[in-house]
């Protein structure tokens, strides 16, 4: 966990940062979504990076161990241990990690070609390692019939191989980009980067204009706020700040500026989503019972209905519930209906950016509560004319 990162350089190859998080803390997330109980690191000394690495480690319930070589790992594991081992630098998509080592012993491997390009170790004629495996903890053992000095890793790979452990090829879909890589220096870890960042978004079955904005501003600024530490909550902040610009604007009487605010704030609502979801993944975090954005996206629409019943004209007699029908009906049926119709239209109708830009447009020309009216009716008719409702097997 301490080799250095290239010549001359101070900091150790396993707390590079890629995303933010450190390689170190990046495997952490991995062992712990694989439920291991000990962590051991190989390292020729205790560091403080290394004492924040336990710190995590035992926030989670897991026992850390720091092993100065071969003969102090040997020690610390016994017959009836699993040992999964992943090589120092190793960059990896958790989910195929898993896929691959949760079912039982395996060294994992790749073609010799690519992976001797990537820096992966050469075993055999045809194939590299690939920096992970699982093997019976008796087999450590043989560690203490090799010299002290001895790489680990490399030589228990080789044990494992000898002693019958059969070697899983890791598919090449696995090996794409950011999914799979070794990272030896600052350079590769910048390299590296966006891909991961790319890789962690999730995919949306249509891009709406929020989902291009929010992806776009992550991939132009997304690495340097990651690196901050605190990417989500600025994102989160700056989004609860731009709703209460957006409430201040309405309340004013500048319905617009508020609308246009409100597009802002969701470009930021999803952009502040998608980084909290790539740090939880990063770190194998579990999903929140309430994601931040789901909150957010209902307060969200309460400005909107908001901004709408403070800059209409109130007739004589006019209540509240009346004031706020129309713009309540928009907002249900902009939440119900892409849920009940599977079509490729569906995700532009919750796409709160178009939703504000289209108000925002409309209070300028003193047309707002029409459009109101105009778009819940339109939405209404697309859903009875073009029929396509989500399967519902039982």
């Amino acid at each position: 966990m301490t080799e250095p990162a290239g010549a001359g350089v101070a900091t150790p190859r396993a707390f590079l940062r890629v995303g933010g998080i450190t390689l170190a803390r990046h495997q952490l997330g991995l062992v712990q979504a694989m439920d291991c109980q000990r962590i051991i690191c190989l390292a020729r000394e205790v560091t403080p990076d290394l004492i924040a690495l336990q710190h995590e480690a035992e926030k989670a319930g897991a026992r850390f161990h720091v092993a100065q070589g071969p003969r102090a790992l040997a020690a610390l594991i016994t017959a009836n241990h699993d040992l999964l081992a992943l090589t120092e630098g190793l960059l990896v998509d958790q989910q195929q990690v898993i896929a691959l080592l949760e079912p039982g012993h395996a060294v994992l491997v790749q073609p010799v070609e690519a992976g001797v390009v990537a820096g992966f170790e050469r075993i055999d004629l045809n194939h590299a390692t690939a920096g992970a495996f699982r093997i019976p903890g008796r087999l450590v053992d043989r560690l203490l019939e090799l010299p002290p000095d001895c790489d680990a890793l490399s030589a228990l790979t080789r044990i494992a191989l000898q002693a019958g452990v059969s070697m899983q090829e890791v598919p090449a879909a696995a090996r794409e980009g950011a999914r799979w890589r070794l990272i030896r220096d600052e350079t590769e870890a910048h390299d590296a980067e966006s891909g991961w960042l790319r890789l962690h978004m999730g995919e949306r079955r249509s891009q709406t204009p929020v989902i291009l904005l929010s992806r776009f501003s992550l991939t132009t600024l997304g690495p340097s706020l990651l690196h901050g530490g605190s990417a989500s909550k600025v994102a989160m902040v700056a989004t609860l700040a731009t709703m209460l610009l957006a409430l201040g604007a309405g309340w004013f009487g500048f319905p617009a500026v508020g609308f246009l605010f409100c597009a802002l704030g969701a470009v930021l609502r999803e952009s502040a989503a998608i980084l909290r979801r790539i740090e939880r993944n990063s770190l194998g975090l579990p999903p929140p019972s309430v994601p931040f954005e789901d909150v957010v996206g209902g307060l969200f629409d309460i400005i909107l209905v908001l901004l709408v019943m403070w800059n209409v004209e109130v007739l004589p007699g006019e209540g509240i519930v009346s004031r706020a029908f129309a713009p309540l009906m928009l907002i249900f049926l902009v939440r119900l209906v892409p849920r009940m119709f599977d079509r490729a239209w569906a995700p532009w109708i919750e796409d709160r950016l178009v939703l504000a830009l289209v108000l925002a447009v409309a209070a300028l020309v003193g047309l707002l509560l029409g459009a109101v009216q105009l778009f819940a009716v339109l939405i209404a008719l697309a859903g009875l004319i073009f029929p396509g409702g989500k399967s519902r097997l039982t």
